[in-house]
Parts: C-alpha cells; sequence; structure tokens
C-alpha cells in the first residue's frame, strides 16, 4: 500500500459531492480530496434549484460553506468533466473518483404537443429564475393562463414564482434580469394538476402552507377534487405530513367566494392527469386532461371524463432526470449511473475499480438533503473498505500539483476556494447597496472575472 495520502476525485460540488467529501475527509483515512465542480460557483441545486423566495432552505448553503472553508477539501471550479478532465487523466492522478453529478435536465412527460412553442420544463424554468450561468438570459413570461404540471415542491415554486408580484421577490437574492421579466408577465391565473388525490401530493407542508400568504394572490381549490379512499386514509394516519398537508388544503376548500378578492389566482387542481397540451398553429392555447378515480390502494385509473384547460404556457414539474457522463456506464431508464451500493458497474454488474457515485446521479432524483449525507455514508464507507483491503487503482501522478499544472497545460483556469471568496464578497457587496443580501452575478464571463481577480 502506497505511504502517500490517498488521492480522491469528487466530481460535482452540490450538496452530494460536499457531503461526501466531508465525510470522506473524516473518515480516518489519509485523503488528499479534489473537489471539481464545471460551474465558476459551488453548491449545485442549492444555489441554481431552490427559488429566491426560500432563504430558509437555502441556508444548507451556510452548513455546506463550513465544510469547504476548513481547507482539508480542495474546491477545482469552473473545470468540465469530460472537455477539461477526461476519465482517463483522473484515473492517471486519483486513486478514486466519485461521481456526485445530479440530476438537472427535465424528467418526460409523453404526451402529444408537448413540443409546442409554449410548453417548457420545469428545471429550465427553475435554471432561469435562479440565474444558472448557462441558460438564455430571457424567458418568455406572455400566458395570462398557465398549466404547470406536477404534485411536488418544484410545481408550487413554478407556480409561486409565476404568480408572485415581482416586488415582493426583491428582497431577495432573485437576479435584476429575472426581476425585469416577471415584472413584464401579465399573468392572471396559474393552474396546478395532480394526477392522484390530496394525500398523495409530495408537497411539503411548509412550501404549501407558504403558498397561501402569497401578498395578492389567492390560492383556489375545489371540493369536487377531494376524495379519500382507503389508500389516503392509510397515508393520512401514518404521515404527520400528510395529515398536515391535508388538512391544509382542506381548510382551503372553506373559503367563501367574496374573500377571493386577488388580482392573481393559483388553482391546485386533484385528480386530473394530462393527456394532451392543445396547440394552434404551432403554439399552446391549451391542456386537456383526464378526471381520475382513486383506487382504493392510493393509486388512480382513468374514467375517461375530459376536460380542456385554456391556457397560453404549460409547465412541466414532473421531476428531474439524470444525464449521462462520458466514458461511464449509464441507465437511460433510470437516469443514473449503474451501481451497487454507490460502487459504480458495468453492464454485467461487476464494480469498476475506484470509481464510485453518490447523490441524485446514483439513487434517482428524490428525497431531501438529508437523504443525500445518508448517501454519501453508505458510499464512502464502501471506498474506504476497498482502500483498506488495497483493491484501488493506484494513480500513477500522485503530486496534488500535478492535475493543475495539467489544467494550466490545457488553458483552463481553475476557481478555488479563494476565488470563491471573491465572488460571495462581490455578490453580498451588491446586494448591501439595495438592501439585500446577495444580488447574484449571472453572466459565466462576469462570474470567472470576479472570481479570478479580475474585476473587483
Amino acid at each position: 500500500m502506497t505511504t502517500t495520502p490517498l488521492r480522491v476525485a469528487v466530481v460535482g460540488a452540490g450538496p452530494a459531492g460536499i457531503y461526501a467529501s466531508d465525510i470522506l475527509a473524516r473518515s480516518g483515512l489519509d485523503v488528499s480530496i479534489d473537489l471539481i465542480e464545471r460551474l465558476p460557483a459551488p453548491f449545485g441545486l442549492v444555489r441554481y434549484g431552490v427559488a429566491p423566495d426560500h432563504p430558509r432552505i437555502k441556508q444548507i448553503i451556510v452548513a455546506l460553506h463550513k465544510v469547504l472553508e476548513r481547507g482539508d477539501i480542495r474546491l477545482l471550479a469552473d473545470v468540465d468533466y469530460g472537455t477539461d478532465l477526461t476519465l482517463e487523466d483522473l484515473r492517471q492522478h486519483y486513486d478514486a473518483v466519485i461521481f456526485a453529478t445530479g440530476a438537472i435536465r427535465d424528467a418526460a412527460l409523453r404526451v402529444p404537443g408537448v413540443d409546442l412553442v409554449g410548453s417548457y420544463g420545469a428545471a429550465d424554468f427553475v435554471s432561469w429564475y435562479d440565474g444558472h450561468p448557462d441558460v438564455p438570459r430571457t424567458w418568455p413570461l406572455e400566458a395570462r393562463e398557465v398549466a404547470v404540471i406536477g404534485a411536488g415542491n418544484v410545481a408550487l415554486d413554478v407556480a409561486r414564482i409565476l404568480a408572485k408580484h415581482p416586488e415582493d421577490l426583491l428582497p431577495t437574492e432573485v437576479p435584476p434580469n429575472v426581476y425585469e421579466g416577471l415584472l413584464a408577465s401579465p399573468v392572471t391565473d396559474v393552474h396546478v394538476f395532480a394526477r392522484r388525490g390530496p394525500a398523495q401530493v409530495k408537497f411539503s407542508p411548509l412550501e404549501l402552507r407558504e403558498l397561501g400568504h402569497v401578498p395578492d394572490v389567492d390560492v383556489i381549490v375545489y371540493p369536487e377534487d377531494f376524495d379519500f379512499d382507503e389508500g389516503s386514509m392509510a397515508a393520512i394516519h401514518s404521515s404527520n405530513q400528510t395529515k398536515q398537508v391535508v388538512k391544509t388544503l382542506t381548510d382551503w376548500t372553506l373559503k367563501e367566494p367574496e374573500d377571493l378578492t386577488a388580482s392573481r389566482r393559483i388553482h391546485l387542481h386533484f385528480l386530473q392527469r394530462p393527456v394532451e397540451v392543445l396547440g394552434e398553429d404551432g403554439h399552446v392555447v391549451g391542456l386537456r386532461t383526464e378526471r381520475t378515480a382513486l383506487n382504493g390502494d392510493g393509486n388512480v385509473t382513468g374514467t375517461g371524463r375530459t376536460t380542456d384547460w385554456p391556457v397560453q404556457a404549460v409547465y412541466r414539474a414532473v421531476g428531474y432526470f439524470g444525464s449521462p457522463l462520458p466514458d461511464l456506464p449509464f441507465d437511460e431508464a433510470g437516469g443514473v449511473i449503474p451501481n451497487r451500493e454507490g460502487r459504480v458497474v458495468d453492464e454485467g454488474g461487476e464494480p469498476l475499480p475506484g470509481l464510485y457515485t453518490t447523490g441524485w446521479i446514483k439513487r434517482g432524483p428524490v428525497g431531501l438533503i438529508g437523504h443525500t449525507k445518508s448517501d454519501a455514508t453508505e458510499t464512502i464507507a464502501h471506498l474506504r473498505e476497498d482502500a483498506e483491503a488495497e483493491l484501488l487503482p493506484a494513480a500513477t501522478e500522485r503530486d496534488p500539483q500535478a492535475v493543475t499544472k495539467l489544467l494550466d497545460e490545457r488553458g483552463v483556469d481553475a476557481i478555488e476556494w479563494s476565488g470563491w471568496q471573491l465572488l460571495d464578497a462581490y455578490e453580498r457587496a451588491l446586494g448591501e447597496v439595495q438592501g439585500r443580501e446577495r444580488v447574484k452575478v449571472v453572466p459565466r464571463e462576469e462570474m470567472v472575472d470576479v472570481s479570478l481577480g479580475r474585476r473587483g
């Protein structure tokens, strides 16, 4: 066994990658860790997937920040796996590689009309309003009536951001271009469609309650959409979270028409399955849904009764999906890297020595941040077992400076932790002028220039 520290690369500096790095750093192994991130800034979906008006969730960044500021994990941001560094490069410089690249694509919704102009993936919209540097800086907000398909928190986020008056976002870190875009939106009504009943939705109680406190936005539910079968009642009795969600929704059915005076409305529809996005001249003009009925176990069956809803835009919030990575096996059906408890496996199910995965690219885009920690713990336990059993293929270039020298030779300016600190301070200074915590920098070139000390 080598007497120099174990060299490990973690690809992806979101929560999954940072938790894996932290657990590995504290595992008792003598280890040298590089955290490789393709964006110029760390923190992944916490920075680019959480709505700007959810600062409580963004406080997760504080915990992640504390891990990286210790200094025992080296950040190499603005470095793209597969382009700037290949798998062969990583094999040469590291004994083990952990892939924590997450899931940023929209899962497919296979209904006719889904490709019409005005039909959007929620993940793309979230990236826009969160100021992701790799998406266009404008968004077509031309619809008065909008449909959002989905029954999770992302669907609620999309509906809320669309319906909320933009001035109510100003205290947040919302980028200026997003504020300007939302200011021009003519939206009056946002319809959220869930194919199952109120007891089956995946909204968190807090997120749902917050929806009811958006200024000048009414939340409207429909008593005819409320049905509870045996499976529903079992879910309510066994889960305090489900009980709270159902109570909030049920309370909203008691609103009187005279109480609904807001200029904008969010309508929550249950037991409605999307069957077609309706178009005219290539543009969205409506959504057709089929009424469903609960089966008794919480699942649903179509009834054949359809309704056409006049909307000019449709947002699909039916989940995220992983992307294949160069030179690695990929499960196209599950959107994950094939693995056994975090050990990457080949087509025959045999482990590929020294390759590991964690987070959503390991298990699919389900669960909360806490699940990501347990994921990482499992993966790191196997990496440690393999290291102690001397099963890891040894790197031939063990000097930590060798990989940064290679990047330099390729013209890649890796952004280290000190660079993120420059960008962090710059964004906070922009915010301070406006009485805000920060104003997020959106253009990639500006992010890089600030992080590398070219602008201040």
